[in-house]
């Protein structure tokens, strides 16, 4: 079922209280939001200034017909590219316009230039993020573009076609003097995360190190959507991990909290990539790293990565099925 949807209000601080007391009084209420931005426009994390309007004069490109030729014969008899993504995220990634209907951001953005790329029509499917995988391995769903980190448990049933970094980054108050560069830091503090993520096994791994070495276990605390931005506000929680994108973008809006920290999200061995997520062996990915090459060689994909403020998680190429970050 796709997580319910939002209105936009500004950024101001009295507007986010109010943003944020309505999400406590949600309950089950996890849908993104761009409670944090302005309707008519927002500031990036590189200073841009964001297009939050429906009319989004999205960044296309040329469709190229030797890599058109690679998509499976049932998809281009049916024209269409059925993208599922959550938005349980918030900008920029993957959010409601101010029309409250219009998906926008990098992920539909990239998923556009795909399908131009492609010749096919993009058909978005939000749901909640469990649903993304249930949906791709029913064959409901031809791809996945979620902010998806490549794992090596991920690659036994699925293939993956890399388009960004993964970089996870560590929100908490202003003035909170608190430093993350790794477990030790977080010894005994109370940390939000979301489940069924990479950050939370992250967390967990920190946390079983921290006992290892005779210190505090971490204490985390489980948030879906934006819930987490009251328990920073108030106090609840010292911290929150996520994808940096989104916590960096929050951070330019209110300015009432910081990044302090910022870690690989394939772990401290391997380079951690999000990436296009197809069933395995259903014959899309090579179309998919084909296109994503595409786009990253002809320029159209860095002008989205800067008109999102992402500028600094681009990859050179996209690769398929890379080493993932390992299994526990």
């Amino acid at each position: 079922m796709p997580l319910p949807r939002r209105a936009l209000v500004t950024a101001a601080a009295a507007a986010l209280a109010a943003a944020l007391a309505l999400t406590a009084c949600g309950g089950a209420s996890s849908g993104a939001t761009a409670e944090l931005a302005p309707a008519k426009g927002s500031t990036a994390p590189n200073g841009a200034v964001v297009n939050l309007t429906a009319e989004q004069n999205r960044v296309t490109t040329a469709k190229v017909d030797a890599i058109a030729a690679l998509v499976p014969e049932e998809i281009r008899r049916r024209g269409t590219l059925a993208v599922v993504d959550s938005l349980g995220t918030t900008p920029p990634l993957d959010f409601y316009a101010n029309d409250d209907r219009t998906i926008i951001g990098v992920e539909p953005d990239i998923a556009t230039l795909v399908g131009n790329v492609l010749g096919l029509k993009v058909e978005f499917n939000p749901v909640s993020w469990e649903n993304i995988f249930v949906g791709l391995d029913s064959g409901k769903y031809d791809v996945g573009l979620s902010n998806i980190t490549v794992t090596e448990a991920r690659k036994e049933k699925y293939d993956f076609a890399t388009y960004r970094l993964d970089v996870l980054g560590f929100e908490a108050r202003k003035g909170s003097g608190l430093k993350v560069a790794g477990a030790k830091d977080l010894a005994g503090r109370s940390v939000g995360v979301s489940s069924g993520t990479n950050q939370e096994k992250l967390l967990i791994s920190w946390s079983e190190e921290n006992t290892r070495n005779g210190l505090k276990p971490i204490d985390i605390k489980y948030f879906q959507g934006t819930e987490f931005y009251l328990a920073l506000s108030s106090g609840r929680i010292d911290a929150y991990v996520g994808p940096n994108p989104s916590l960096a973008f929050h951070v330019a809006q209110t300015g009432e909290t910081e990044i302090v920290g910022t870690y690989s999200g394939g772990g401290a061995d391997v380079l951690g990539k999000i990436a296009a997520t197809t069933r395995k062996g259903n014959g899309l990915v090579r179309a998919l790293n084909e296109a994503l090459n595409e786009v990253i060689r002809n320029g159209s994909y860095g002008q989205v990565l800067k008109r999102w403020g992402l500028d600094n998680e681009a990859v050179p190429t996209s690769e398929v099925n890379p080493p993932g970050l390992p299994k526990q």
